[in-house]
């Protein structure tokens, strides 16, 4: 057990979980399985790899990652009721390292929610934190929404947790509501007046609403929290969480003020940043601080003309200290193999030979498109490969459109659904209104389109566009990217990526052959 006053603070990593509830970001199973992978292998010592009770597919995940994990404790949410602890058990039990984490909410608006007044929630508490316990030795107690639960009762509830067994308390500012000052209040004041915290280790989780998570999770260890609950890239419902790549860095950079140390290796955080987003569809924000495409760039002629005296008047950090290359090397079509896999190394893809093969043919036609391709083509390239390797239902097998100024245009598309090639032709509004046409008329579906939007990878007429796409049905959100020189096949390419992860989250198969079938035949 680590004591509060501990200088070594833990990595709670809920990217698969409180992550991919961000509308949108589902991962498939294997994928789930690779970031959780990515996470053990940089040193995270807890990773929240799913809601077991949520679903078959959930329950397999956390399962497997469980089974898998070499370092990592594992973790599985359940609700305050004998079912979902159990089911948690069944999925966490393969760990070398498991344990359970169950919450309930406790503000008086989430006290309406399950209709129970104080006495019946503070037995509830009992009651299930207890047979958690009985279970694994290991439990996690959250009072959801806690930072806006009346003091006396909130300090009530984490005493009745602590003594039927849990062992770590997580204080959850579940809808971004407090400031950094209130949270560092808490969390020494919980401390200090609730029997028992010496044996336990308290846990900060913030959301992001008000653009605090990070200030208010440093806040929190400032106050004796020793565990951060965060995701990559800050990911996570609404305006998201508290970002691991923040407080790890904040720790490392400032550590002068801030004395507490993590087992994160920050060299790793960069690869994972890129697999995440790519995985979950959710792009990087070029601002974002230490993994956003400008974190480390310099345009200003003060700052370029500083940065070659002396890096460290405009860096406080290195870049190689998060994984990011120092080098610019720009590679073209004579370019060879060991330049790409050295290349590639250095953005944070380790090749075996046959994948580096694949590739290697994939970036020879992008060179002979472009005079020079640049990290950020070989990002996307990396990204487009790995959708086309991920076992996609729908691919866009051929696409030719015909567009100018006499309307209307039309497109000409084959796609390969279940393994079958289908051809239409269609018309719309612009290429890409004809080409989003023929791939309903291939593919008849209800989704509706939320976001389209088109960003250049780099610069110049021949330059790769990364297309995002946003599409929902049945109040279900999945997104989908692509890059191409052709604006038109990216935009395709995103649209059908985004089809594929909405048929997960739906849990539909194709439809029938016969292109002019307008329902999906249950997945069961």
């Amino acid at each position: 057990m680590i004591s509060t006053d501990s200088d070594r603070v833990l990595i709670f990593d809920t990217t698969l979980r409180d992550g991919e509830q961000s509308p949108g970001a589902t991962m498939t199973h294997e994928e789930k399985l690779e970031i959780a992978q990515l996470l053990d292998e940089m040193g995270v010592d807890i990773i929240e790899a799913g809601f077991p009770i949520a679903s078959e597919g959930d329950f397999a995940a956390v399962s497997e990652i469980a089974k898998q994990a070499q370092n990592a404790t594992i973790c599985g949410l359940a609700r305050a009721n004998f079912k979902d602890i159990d089911r948690c058990w069944e999925a966490v039990k393969h760990a070398r390292s498991p344990r359970i984490h169950t919450f309930i909410g406790t503000s008086p608006l989430h006290r309406a929610i399950p209709n129970l007044n104080k006495e019946q929630m503070e037995e509830r508490i009992h009651e299930t934190v207890t047979h958690a316990r009985n279970l694994c030795d290991n439990v996690q107690w959250s009072p959801m929404d806690a930072t806006r639960t009346e003091w006396d009762y909130l300090k009530r509830v984490v005493e009745i947790a602590i003594k039927a067994g849990a062992s770590t308390i997580n204080i959850p500012d579940t809808v971004g509501y407090t400031a950094p000052v209130e949270s560092a209040d808490l969390i020494r004041r919980l401390i200090a007046e609730v029997p028992g915290t010496e044996d336990v280790i308290f846990a900060t989780h913030c959301h992001n609403d008000l653009g605090m998570a990070t200030a208010n999770s440093l806040a929190a260890v400032a106050g004796g929290a020793r565990q951060v609950e965060c995701t990559i890239n800050g990911l996570g419902e609404r305006a998201g969480n508290t970002a691991l790549e923040e407080i790890v860095m904040a720790l490392k950079v400032r550590h002068d003020i801030m004395p507490w140390s993590t087992g994160v290796d920050t060299t790793k955080i960069m690869n994972i940043s890129r697999r995440v987003a790519t995985v979950s569809g959710f792009s990087v924000q070029y601002n974002k601080a230490i993994v956003g495409k400008n974190a480390f760039a310099h345009e200003s002629g003060i700052h370029q003309d500083g940065m070659l005296k002396n890096a460290e008047t405009f860096e406080i950090m290195r870049p190689s200290d998060v994984g990011l290359s120092e080098t610019n090397i720009v590679m073209g079509k004579h370019s060879g193999r060991a330049a790409l896999r050295s290349k590639l190394k250095n953005l944070g893809f380790d090749l075996a030979d046959n994948q580096l093969n694949d590739v290697f043919v994939r970036f020879k036609a992008l060179a002979d498109r472009k005079k020079e391709v640049f990290d950020d083509d070989l990002i996307a390239l990396m990204r487009d490969t790995e959708v086309e390797h991920s076992n996609e239902r729908i691919q866009v097998r051929f696409l030719r459109v015909i567009c100018g100024t006499e309307a209307p245009q039309s497109a000409d598309l084959t796609l390969t659904i279940d393994g079958e090639d289908k051809q239409v032709t269609a018309t719309g509004d612009g290429p890409v209104d004809a080409t989003f046409n023929a791939v309903k008329k291939l593919f008849p579906h209800d989704a509706h389109l939320q976001l389209y939007q088109i960003n250049a990878v780099t610069e110049g007429t021949d330059a790769q566009a990364t297309v995002h796409v946003r599409l929902e049905q049945d109040g279900r959100i999945a997104t989908g990217q692509a890059s191409d020189t052709d604006t038109v096949v990216a935009s395709a390419k995103a649209y059908v990526t985004a089809l594929n992860r909405l048929l997960v989250r739906l849990g539909k198969t194709a439809p029938d052959a016969d292109v002019k079938a307008v329902s999906y035949k249950d997945a069961g």
